[in-house]
Formats: structure tokens, sequence, C-alpha cells
């Protein structure tokens, strides 16, 4: 169908940074500049400079940014790595294919995995937590690297959905041996086409990362070190990243302001559960605009009607697919959340009339006026 508000619309994002784009295209083509070479490089420092970090390592994915630091942080068969209930599956698939256990802890109502659930998911054979900071909001850091100190955990931050939010002024990614990045083309920073990053301040996991994406391959001298994988980050969508990290910045201010719209315009709406938690050592991104009700279908049904583009993050937890054969219990708020929320549209390319439109169609539907 054809939306008036697009959940996120890449094509108009291009046409805004359309002459850096060609230009970066250019530059990579002409040179014939495919492989490990220097916008590659580029890009890594210039992230790991915005993250706050020694070093970055470009990686094909996400996924693979979490499996690989699943291997350096040494996960292997029976240790158990403590994952939120609620999140995308990749950061579970990583600890399962790296060989280690998962251990779930249900996530409070920020989204974000609960402290005090972590704690009671802890056992002699615990070996890292994996804090998801989701929709573009810190997970409660102190809380968390307190708990893998007292227990001596590792900590390995999928930080996917949230570059650019802080805890007390620190940036995600920076907090434990590695953060964790996805530029799928929805993310906060999309490339075109999938690809993904490691941030950390550890020269080892550096190097082992960078071997690990090259099949345990030194490129300089032709030397392996490791059975590795093909996961590096492709030298033009480092250049294209390059040239959105420049805009960075300015795209996150845009999303706050659009999410202060939407605050603005939904406040007040009974039934209805905004994503603003009132607490100054956290600063948001808004990776997702996800706001909370009980009559969640049917208001994406009417939105869908009046031709507003939304998603759903997850209607079915993970751990309930049967394929995936996982052990676990029953986790409250994360299968509440499942039935309750959705995803508005979040993107620096809509305009501040959509997202009054998107504002319009919420309060008919509630009739809120």
């Amino acid at each position: 169908m054809s939306y008036k508000v697009r959940f996120v619309d890449p094509a108009r994002n291009y046409k805004m940074i359309k002459k850096e784009i060609d230009a970066a295209y250019h530059e990579v083509m002409s040179r014939g500049d495919l492989i490990m070479r220097g916008q590659l490089k580029h890009f890594e420092e210039k992230l790991a400079g915005f993250v706050g970090t020694k070093y970055a390592v470009g990686l094909n994915s996400g996924y693979d940014a979490l499996h690989i630091s699943m291997m350096a942080a040494g996960i292997k068969s029976g240790d158990e790595v403590i994952v939120p209930a609620h999140t995308f599956l990749a950061t579970a698939s990583a600890v399962v294919n790296a060989g280690g256990r998962l251990v779930l802890a249900d996530v409070s109502e920020d989204y974000n995995v609960d402290p005090g659930k972590i704690e009671k998911a802890i056992t002699s054979r615990s070996k890292a937590i994996i804090p998801v900071h989701l929709n573009g909001r810190a997970c409660d850091m102190d809380a968390v690297m307190s708990i893998a100190i007292k227990h001596r955990l590792v900590v390995i931050e999928d930080a996917c959905q949230s570059l650019g939010a802080t805890f007390r002024g620190k940036k995600t990614g920076s907090f434990g041996l590695t953060g964790c990045w996805s530029f799928y083309p929805f993310k906060i920073l999309g490339g075109y086409g999938d690809g993904g990053a490691i941030t950390t301040n550890d020269a080892k996991v550096e190097r082992y990362a960078k071997l690990l994406r090259y099949n345990g391959e030194k490129k300089e001298t032709g030397a392996y070190y490791y059975h590795g994988f093909t996961c590096l980050l492709d030298n033009i969508q480092a250049a294209f990243l390059a040239v959105k990290l420049r805009h960075l910045p300015e795209w996150l201010r845009r999303r706050r302001k659009i999410a202060d719209i939407y605050r603005k315009g939904l406040s007040g709406i009974e039934g209805l559960k905004l994503p603003h938690f009132e607490d100054k050592r956290f600063g948001d991104v808004f990776q997702n605009y996800v706001v909370r009700t009980s009559r969640r279908d049917e208001l994406y049904n009417h939105l869908k009607k009046n031709g507003v583009e939304i998603l759903i993050h997850w209607r079915i937890p993970y751990y309930k697919y049967k394929g995936l054969k996982l052990k676990t219990g029953r986790f409250s708020e994360t299968e509440s959340i499942s039935r309750e929320v959705l995803s508005l549209p979040m993107n620096v390319e809509i305009t501040d009339a959509q997202v009054k439109y998107v504002i319009k169609t919420i309060c008919n539907f509630f009739q809120f006026m």
C-alpha cells in the first residue's frame, strides 16, 4: 500500500546527503578500493572516536559483532551468559552459536534488562552478561557493572540500537569488554546494506576480531592464526557510513525533537504509555519511539488503515519458538510488552507535519481532543 507516513524513508534520506554519498561512491569505485582499504580504517577511527573507545573493528553485521565478542570473552560449552528475555533473537543466537548456555532475565518498564533479575539469574557457571540498550536507551550501567564486578562476569554490550545514547554522560558501547553495533539500514546509523562493528578498549580483542573477520588471516603477511570467518565490513559501506557519521550529532538532535513533538501531542491519553522515563542519568536517542497500550492490535490496524507505517517488536518472545529449543521459564514483563507495544515512525527524514498527522490519527483512535 501507499503510506502517507513511512516508518523510515531511505530514499528521502539519500536525497538529503546525495552529493556526499555520490562523492564517496565515486572515490571508492574510481580507485578500486573494494576490500580493507583506507575508507574502512577511516570509518573505524571515527566510530571509535564518537563512541569514546580506543578501537573499532568493522564487521558484516551486528550479529557478527555479538558472535565474535562471545568468542573474545572466552565463552565455551557450558558457560552461562545472561541475556534479556526481550530483545532481537540475534543476541541470544550469538551465545548459542558460540557454545554458551543461554540464561534469560526479564526486563523493566523501560524495556531494558532489570538489574534485580540479573542477580537472581547468576550461578557458579555464569561467565558473562549482555545488557541490550534497546530502542535508543541505555541500560542502568551502574547496576550492571556493579553486578559484573561483584561476580567477575564479562560485560558485552549489545548497543545495536543505541548509537549516541548515554548513561551519566558516557556513551553506550564504551562500558564493557566490547560494544556491538549494527548498521542495518533502519538503524540510527544505517548503511545501504548490512554492516556492523565492535568497539573496545582492549588491544587484544581488537587484534582478535580483525583476524577472525578475515578468515583468521593477517592480510599484510598472509599468515593464518585462527579458523575465522568472512564477515568484513565492505569498504564502500564504510565510506557511506563515514559520511552519515558526520551528520549523526545533527540527526540525534532531530530525533529528540521528534520525540518531544510526540510527547507533547500524545501526553494525557488514558491507556497510552509513552517512552519517556524521568531519570537524568540517561540520554536517550530514540532509535524507536515505542508506545504501549492494551489496545495495541486495534491501534495498529487503525494507523495502518490511515496510511501510517508502524512496526511491532516483537509479537512473540523469541524463547517461545519451539524450533529454537530454548529451555526457559515465563517472563511476565516481556510477555506483556509483546502484547502491548508498537513503534511509531521515527526517522530524520520525517517532517513535523507528518509527525503531527500521526499524533492526530492516534488521538482520533482514542477520541482524545
